[in-house]
């Protein structure tokens, strides 16, 4: 069974960092896709990043790029989500999620593709 956890979420000053961290107690991370979406009031859980089963794949929305990296260290069950220059618009509850174990090194984008999911941290950006 899968129990994930998110942590590191707070609140920082626009042009900050924080590092989000996710671990499982239930099961490990290993041959899981793993990826962190994010929902504020009003819209739909959005993508932020993900990465596949070994960490040799990756993948941003286009309002992270060249901002946060998704990593992950499988012998710890760990996985990490760095955000860097953070603005107002990153201002959200951010989530973890596991793809059941699957062949390939496929990175997965949508909210259907993931079968486990943390209960979430807020991470709130002030101008």
């Amino acid at each position: 069974q899968v129990h994930m956890v998110e942590s590191g979420g707070g609140l920082v000053q626009a042009g900050g960092s924080l590092r989000l961290s996710c671990s499982n107690s239930g099961d490990t991370f290993i041959s899981r896709a793993m990826g962190w979406f994010r929902q504020s009031p009003g819209k739909e859980r959005e993508f932020v990043a993900g990465i596949s089963k070994s960490g040799g794949s990756t993948y941003y929305a286009d309002s992270v790029k060249g901002r946060f990296t998704i990593s992950r260290d499988n012998a710890k069950n760990l996985v990490f989500l760095q955000m860097n220059r953070l603005k107002p618009e990153d201002t959200a509850v951010y989530y973890c999620a596991a793809k059941a174990p699957r062949p390939g090194e496929i990175v997965y984008a949508g909210p259907k593709d993931y079968d486990y999911w943390g209960q979430g941290t807020q991470v709130t950006v002030s101008s």
